[in-house]
């Protein structure tokens, strides 16, 4: 019988993430009629405070499900059979809401990519430039690849459409993002925004999210891809009267409320910062042990995630079995074309300085187990840049 883990799980993939307390205590309290009075007060509450979260003050929509059901949510409200799309193949899951754009019956232009880099907006300009016709009816863009740990710049993107004066809709995954990196839906002009609620949310998954533009909502009328659940309109109807169309997941939307509380306590800008010191603290450490972070352009390390490019000759699942099985540290394994070259540490949501050091202790040992020459600074260099004075 294998021996019981001792002390805390770090729990250090780039989502689900660590839960705090508060909000634990907030999901187990009793549930409620969700056609009651108190169940509308806690709707505009959490409606209120999402907002704030997305930049916006367009609605916001909420399910009963993960960031996959917001995907697809926000493909059927907007389009309609044989629509083009234009998608960048930042990742895997960049690389996978594509793949539903064709199960609906869209046709995707796919730009090609190395996995290393972000949307090249100066690509979006030229395929768009290109389009005189305007038959790219959508961009889709992954603001934060969870795969890679590469962050696409949405405001040169947006500036892209805007010089080619195109009307295609922006739709932008924010689901490793929100919460964790800066994000302005209505200011960078996001016509359907998707998230979800096991990362920067410090939630467990089950609630999914679109914040939609005017223009999106005005593409609803138009759209004729097949909708019944995901259809927005039943939805902001409903909550108009501060109710869900359908049975809401009535707990999460208590921790819900809990996430939102923390957030606006810390401020988005702190929130903001410390993810971003967070981040460059583990590609210090990365540096330090002579190893090679995978996103190769500076303006484009995420704040939520590194990913870690293991050297020839080892292989990454098994250093983060080894690393689970003696540090109890879970970190995220490589994904498609990635799997056994890279894995990545998350570190977003409920997290601190102190949580960043176990976590990049038990890496950086890990390693030398598993026989990977690493150099001796890592931990040191992450200290650095811990140490100094934290600023929003």
């Amino acid at each position: 019988m294998a021996a019981q883990p001792i002390g805390r799980h770090f729990l250090q993939i780039p989502g689900p993430t660590n839960v705090p307390d508060e909000v634990l205590r907030a999901i187990a309290a009793p549930t409620i009629d969700h056609r009651g009075p108190e169940f509308a007060r806690l709707t505009r509450e959490v409606l209120d405070g999402l907002g704030p979260v997305f930049g916006t003050t367009n609605p916001v929509v909420v399910y009963a499900s993960s960031g996959t059901g917001a995907w697809e949510a926000a493909l059927v409200n907007t389009l309609s059979p044989g629509d083009r799309v234009l998608a960048f193949e930042t990742g895997h899951f960049a690389t996978l809401w594509r793949d539903m754009a064709e199960a609906l019956g869209l046709r995707v232009d796919f730009v090609p990519g190395d996995w290393r880099r972000g949307v090249d907006p100066d690509t979006v300009a030229e395929r768009l430039a290109a389009d005189r016709e305007h038959t790219v009816k959508a961009v889709c863009v992954v603001h934060n690849e969870t795969s890679t740990g590469v962050t696409s710049r949405i405001p040169e993107i947006r500036n892209a459409l805007d010089q080619a004066g195109h009307p295609a809709l922006l739709l932008v995954d924010t689901i490793s993002s929100l919460g964790s990196i800066d994000y302005r839906h209505d200011e960078w002009g996001v016509d359907v925004t998707v998230s979800c609620s096991q990362k920067g949310l410090m939630l467990p998954p089950g609630l999914g999210f679109n914040a939609v533009s005017d223009k999106a909502l005005r593409a609803r009328e138009s759209a004729r891809l097949p909708r019944s659940y995901w259809d927005w309109k039943p939805i902001l109807e409903a909550n108009r009267r501060g109710f869900f169309h359908s049975t809401p997941a009535t707990n999460l939307l208590y921790g819900l409320r809990e996430a939102l509380r923390l957030l606006d306590t810390e401020g988005l800008p702190q929130v903001f910062a410390r993810h971003r010191r967070h981040a460059e603290a583990t590609r210090a450490a990365v540096r330090g042990w002579g190893l090679e972070v995978l996103c190769a352009d500076e303006r484009e390390h995420s704040a939520a995630l590194t990913a870690v490019v293991v050297p020839e000759g080892h292989d990454a699942e098994t250093i983060r079995e080894l690393i689970l099985d003696r540090f109890n540290t879970s970190l995220g394994a490589g994904l498609g074309r990635l799997a056994g070259t890279v894995f990545r540490i998350g570190h977003l949501g409920h997290f601190n300085d102190a949580a960043l050091i176990g976590t990049l202790g038990g890496v950086q040992l890990g390693l030398r187990l598993a026989g990977v020459p690493v150099g001796e600074h890592g931990i040191n260099a992450a200290l650095d840049v811990l140490g100094r004075k934290e600023t929003a």
